[in-house]
């Protein structure tokens, strides 16, 4: 039996242009769990399209803070839901540097062009802060992750944390593509992507709000089931 996952997330918001469009890019809105109309991208199939957002599709656009976890024996969801509020109500909502399309390894996400210490240290708190909520990974998790091939800083990271990319190897990121390996193919994909999103990422963009996504099932989609204001900036 699977039990469910939950996640701490990023995204832009319910009011956010950038959200909508990039909602659009990956073909699913994961705050209502509808199938979107994907753009026209020049240099780049329709049915590729689909192919190369497929893996971030079923998860929607967003930026993780606290990765993906089960629940820890004796809590559930109200008392996750409970800490998240109580979390983001300590914390002053800011503004992310403007974004700009990178690529990570063979994928494409929106990065922001600049530090951000405010981030940073959510990223960090939502990490620690939340950590008595999370069931260690078993055997086979571990095993998978460091398959990949782990620095011991990253093995260390997820000895303690669950996960080896968090803390000092945090790097924030909106996910817009899984690997795209072809490096033609990928600058093809990228020079596109850059002038559908153009309009919408030259300028810094509101953290106002965090949210716990929940993933039901392995073959499910993840989808939005909270948000939690920050405090409103004086």
């Amino acid at each position: 039996m699977f039990d469910a996952r939950y996640a701490v997330y990023f995204a832009p918001g319910t009011e956010s242009e950038l959200e909508h469009v990039c909602s659009s890019v990956l073909g699913r809105c994961a705050r209502t769990g509808r199938i979107l109309a994907q753009p026209a991208l020049p240099g780049v199939t329709a049915a590729r399209l689909a192919e190369l957002t497929a893996a971030p599709r079923r998860y929607g656009f967003h930026g993780t803070l606290k990765p993906p976890f089960f629940l820890a024996e004796g809590v559930g969801e109200a008392d996750l839901y409970e800490a998240t509020a109580n979390l983001a109500a300590s914390r002053r909502a800011f503004d992310l540097p403007p974004l700009r399309l990178d690529a990570i390894g063979s994928f494409l996400a929106l990065t922001p062009s600049a530090l951000c210490p405010e981030l940073e240290e959510l990223a960090r708190a939502c990490v620690v802060e939340l950590d008595r909520f999370r069931r260690p990974p078993g055997l086979e998790e571990l095993a998978r992750r460091r398959g990949i091939g782990l620095t011991a800083a990253q093995n260390r990271l997820l000895k303690r944390w669950g996960y080896p990319y968090v803390l000092e190897e945090f790097r924030f990121h909106l996910t817009l593509t899984g690997g795209v390996p072809d490096a033609d193919e990928r600058d093809r994909t990228r020079a596109a992507l850059s002038t559908l999103l153009a309009p919408l990422v030259g300028h810094p963009v509101a953290v106002r709000e965090i949210s716990v996504y929940r993933h039901p099932g392995p073959d499910e989609p993840v989808t939005v089931v909270h948000d939690f204001a920050l405090l409103s900036r004086p």
